[in-house]
């Protein structure tokens, strides 16, 4: 056998003239493409079947009267499907046409199907390099993502309350955005009385959900990317600071629904990773930009999104 180095493959074993085949960069995978071709198909499946049903906190395959949803709801679980699946991969598009524009590796996105039926997702996630941004490359490449899900989830979140039939109650409680918006579009609603789920509503209603939860400044969400792109190395005051909020919110306000995300985020690490040139500030448009952004969690998030008789 001949040994290989990094730049031989063994030639003398090889016919006369044989070339090695070029290097794709950017090709992924194969398998890692077979495995986000699934998952996206995945949760095309769950999000319809969340949409058929109603929006309901069933297990997809353990309702006997699936099927007979199917037949009656199709049409709802397909208009919310598309909605939600167009949010989500405006949001992860964003992340990676930036990661592409500055150059960073970035994967395609992985979605996160779910078989539970009340969202029928948990959204996606794209795998970068992050360590080989800058701060001003880290910025663009975070903030992109929501503002592109939010141009899409707002304008659905619009429709639906504009089309949408009034009711007496509604269990998916509404962020600040949300309440605003519904109180322009439609003022003939009386005290009280709000808009019953349907699949634009819904979908829009998922889209500012997973842009609350991703712009908290903490960790590797997209806020602790912002973050740390504002702040640099002093970034972990605000994480730590934010962290140590939530804990406390639980305790006192009982969220223990949250337990498990501050969990997880703990043992990810609160603080933000090192990058590229921790050196470098944004300039002051991007400085004007960020801090406005902080606004997007508050207005955004819902403590409670769900109101459980």
């Amino acid at each position: 056998m001949v040994p290989c180095g990094p730049d031989q493959v063994g030639s003398a074993h090889l016919p006369p003239g044989w070339q090695p085949p070029r290097h794709r960069p950017n090709q992924p995978p194969a398998g890692r493409l077979r495995l986000q071709i699934y998952l996206y198909l995945g949760t095309c499946l769950t999000t319809f079947a969340a949409g058929t049903v109603g929006w309901q906190p069933l297990i997809l395959g353990l309702d006997d009267t699936f099927w007979a949803d199917v037949d009656q709801y199709w049409p709802r679980g397909v208009s919310y499907m598309l909605a939600v699946m167009a949010i989500l991969t405006a949001h992860e598009a964003g992340h990676f046409l930036a990661a592409r524009q500055h150059r960073i590796p970035a994967t395609l996105p992985f979605f996160l199907p779910v078989p539970v039926m009340l969202t029928g997702t948990l959204g996606a996630v794209i795998g970068m390099e992050g360590s080989r941004a800058d701060r001003r490359q880290l910025f663009d490449i975070a903030l992109a993502g929501p503002l592109a899900g939010l141009a899409v989830a707002v304008p659905v979140l619009a429709v639906g309350m504009a089309t949408g039939t009034p009711g007496e109650s509604n269990p998916f409680a509404l962020p600040l955005l949300g309440q605003w918006l519904l109180a322009a579009i439609r003022p003939d609603l009386s005290a009280g009385q709000t808009i019953a789920p349907n699949a634009l509503l819904m979908a829009g209603w998922v889209g500012l959900l997973v842009t609350g939860l991703n712009m908290i400044p903490i960790s590797q969400l997209d806020g602790g990317h912002v973050c740390h792109a504002l702040f640099g190395r002093r970034s972990y005051l605000v994480t730590r600071a934010v962290l140590l909020g939530a804990i406390g919110g639980i305790i006192v306000f009982g969220g223990y629904h949250w337990v498990a995300m501050v969990v997880i985020i703990t043992f990810m690490g609160a603080d933000h990773p090192p990058i590229r040139d921790e050196g470098r500030p944004l300039d002051r448009w991007r400085q004007a930009l960020g801090l406005a952004s902080c606004l997007i969690p508050i207005v955004t998030f819902m403590p409670e999104p769900l109101r459980l008789p």
